[in-house]
């Protein structure tokens, strides 16, 4: 008996150094994957700042370690390049479609989650169905309804086919934060005398704001990151967007390599701003939108 027990107790003994070992390396091996992952994510990032600095880039290894520091890329593309125009351009492309696509789609989210109406199912698989529709099939048709409405080469008209293109993933989006609000809590506005428009402005209209700052997210990359149609519907270089302008930076036989990082800073910096701004309510926004739908 006393042998058995000494023997198992010498047994614990040496497995306790053998399994916190073992917690020591999978600890180290997660550790390692989780530096590998980020470090693979920030690189492109990395490497477009560290060229859009350097004094020479000629190769990757120039940029990867510059052997000088310059501005004169930023001061080429803002001045010469005109970037600034297309900045301008472009925030004011997808501001119209942040609060466009956001005002439409909450109405619609609201029209679809609390009223009942014939057809109403059909209308929510039709805007799936358009969401999943390619946006290469849509560049002529949407082309000819612009160029048909005299709409070509204005900011607002490339706006608007944002705004259409933005609100199927905004509505299905809020569809479920409004779903998710009880309607005992919109009852209980009318018993205490509020009007429709009190009841959306000051009841439902805060419980679904972090819905529409996600969709919000959504719609700004969207406009800011589109290329094929605003290259389509702008043939005028003060009305392109910085998308679009990025292009110039590339020759036939040649690239700008310093200049189109440059430049690619410039335009990530926007919408590192505006996430930045709305982070907190994104990450509410996401959450909260999967419990019901």
């Amino acid at each position: 008996m006393i042998s058995t027990a000494h023997r198992k107790v010498r047994g614990a003994t040496w497995a306790t150094p053998s399994r916190a070992r073992r917690r020591v390396a999978r600890a180290l091996g997660k550790g390692v994957a989780v530096a590998a992952v980020v470090a693979f994510t920030l690189f492109p990032a990395y490497f477009m700042v560290t060229s859009a600095f350097a004094g020479r880039v000629t190769s990757g290894v120039d940029a990867l370690a510059p052997d000088s520091i310059t501005l004169a890329h930023f001061s080429y593309v803002l001045a010469e390049g005109g970037f600034l125009g297309y900045l301008r351009n472009s925030l004011v492309v997808a501001l119209v479609t942040v609060v466009g696509s956001g005002l439409l789609a909450l109405l619609a989210a609201v029209a679809v989650a609390r009223f009942r109406f014939r057809l109403r199912t059909s209308i929510l698989v039709m805007v799936l169905i358009i969401q999943m529709v390619p946006l290469e099939a849509l560049v002529i048709s949407l082309f000819l309804l612009v160029r048909d409405v005299g709409m070509l080469n204005s900011l607002l008209g490339l706006a608007t086919v944002y705004v259409a293109l933005s609100l199927p993933f905004a509505i299905w989006m809020l569809r479920g934060f409004v779903a998710a609000v009880p309607v005992e809590v919109e009852e209980a506005a009318y018993i205490d005398g509020a009007s429709w428009g009190r009841m959306f402005r000051s009841v439902l209209f805060p419980l679904v704001a972090p819905g529409l700052v996600a969709t919000a997210v959504f719609s700004f990359i969207t406009a800011w990151n589109e290329f094929i149609l605003a290259l389509t519907f702008m043939n005028r270089g003060d009305k392109y967007t910085v998308a679009v302008g990025l292009r110039q930076f590339f020759g036939q036989h040649t690239t700008d390599w310093g200049a189109m990082m440059a430049a690619s800073t410039v335009i990530t910096v926007p919408v590192m701003v505006f996430f930045l701004c709305v982070q907190r309510g994104l990450a509410s926004g996401l959450v909260a939108g999967a419990v019901k739908g």
